[in-house]
């Protein structure tokens, strides 16, 4: 199970093309061996698409996402996409603090996004599974602490948890302690 925002972070960091090839080698960098993969779950949001004021000017901005990336990553080997919404939240300051000695223009400031509905997706999975005992172990990559409920069900369910550790990531102490183990994986070439 990957959560798509935050390896997106990780995998950015360290300079990597995050494209559905490269999410395809990190979920199979997930299985340690010996393990046979049941599926692969990315979990993340199109991009946003819609018309909004610009903050200073009041002119409409159009956001025209491109790609049809999540639709190639779903029609993988082993792939489901589970896809959560993407909020338009207003604009923020590039830079805090603003510059007082000049007039605000929209170039000081950049969209706000929140993601929706991607943690809720992932203990959905992770009750049915759980239920089902369709598998033994989940390996799970995100910093979502409000995954832990649904790492709590698994586990008593009797399904171990493994937590996915990318180079420079550091777990949140909660996640920690709701995962049987960490599994650290290095960035594949």
């Amino acid at each position: 199970m990957l959560d798509g925002g935050h390896l997106r972070v990780y995998a950015k960091k360290a300079k990597h093309t995050y494209d559905p090839q490269y999410i395809e080698k990190i979920a199979h960098a997930c299985a340690a061996n010996g393990e046979t993969i049941f599926r692969m779950l990315y979990y993340d949001c199109a991009l946003f698409a819609g018309t909004v004021k610009l903050p200073v000017s009041g002119e409409k901005k159009t956001f025209t996402p491109t790609g049809n990336w999540l639709h190639e990553l779903a029609s993988k080997e082993l792939f489901a996409v589970r896809r959560g919404e993407l909020k338009f939240r207003g604009f923020v300051p590039k830079k805090i603090p603003l510059n007082p000695k000049r007039a605000l223009t929209d170039a000081d400031f950049k969209p706000k996004f929140d993601q929706k509905g991607v943690d809720m997706r992932i203990g959905l999975d992770m009750a049915v599974f759980a239920a089902n005992r369709a598998t033994d172990v989940i390996a799970l990559a995100t910093n979502d602490t409000d995954c832990i409920p649904a790492m709590k069900h698994a586990r008593i369910a009797g399904l171990q948890v493994a937590l996915i550790i990318v180079p420079g990531y550091n777990p949140a102490p909660a996640l920690l302690s709701h995962a049987d183990f960490c599994r650290r994986i290095e960035w594949p070439t």
